[in-house]
């Protein structure tokens, strides 16, 4: 799980300090669902963009990424540690009220979505919100950076939540772009614990 990990650790400044616009409208959603106050673990942070919002707005962020490169740059804007940690050790259960990941469960591969989705699903407490967000597609590979995705379609990747153990999730596609460039078909999805 852990081929794209090189690439964010190579690139960490230049990527940290890339043109990006906030999902504001989707964090917004997210922050009303998740009990106010509550705790938020935050897969894939980056540069801490979206921990700096959500903490900006009383909840207990825990940020974390796969990346020491990453981590190593949102802890210069969070000014305060940042875990490193791919998803497959993910191992806390009970403990968070939401679970944010934003662009990066798409690095996955297919094989082992199942199974970090499960660890996600055991981390939250019960009517925890988990928010995901994933490049659509219909087969798994690499971009022209190396980063690997799993580009699935809606109606796999509901199959991989309830495989998981979630009920069926909220599913929207919007278009949109990315770090690339690239058109990109945009998976948002919402699941409750």
């Amino acid at each position: 799980m852990n081929r794209p990990i090189p690439f964010y650790d190579e690139n960490a400044e230049t990527y940290a300090g890339r043109s990006r616009n906030l999902p504001t409208e989707r964090l917004e959603v997210f922050a009303r669902q998740v009990t106010a106050g509550g705790a938020i673990l935050e897969l894939g942070c980056g540069a801490g963009e979206d921990s700096e919002w959500l903490a900006a707005r009383g909840f207990v962020v825990t940020p974390t990424d796969g990346s020491s490169g990453m981590a190593a740059e949102a802890e210069k804007r969070l000014g305060r540690p940042v875990r490193v940690m791919r998803f497959d050790e993910l191992d806390e259960v009970n403990v968070y009220d939401g679970v944010w990941a934003c662009a990066c469960l798409l690095h996955v591969p297919r094989a082992g979505l199942s199974d970090v989705l499960a660890r996600i699903r055991r981390a939250l407490r019960s009517g925890g919100v988990f928010y995901a967000s994933y490049k659509a597609g219909e087969t798994e590979g690499s971009d022209r950076f190396g980063r690997h995705y799993n580009r699935p379609s809606s109606e796999w990747l509901s199959n991989a939540y309830r495989d998981a153990g979630w009920p069926e999730p909220s599913i929207e596609r919007v278009m949109g772009g990315g770090y690339d460039g690239e058109p990109t078909e945009w998976l948002h999805v919402t699941a409750i614990a």
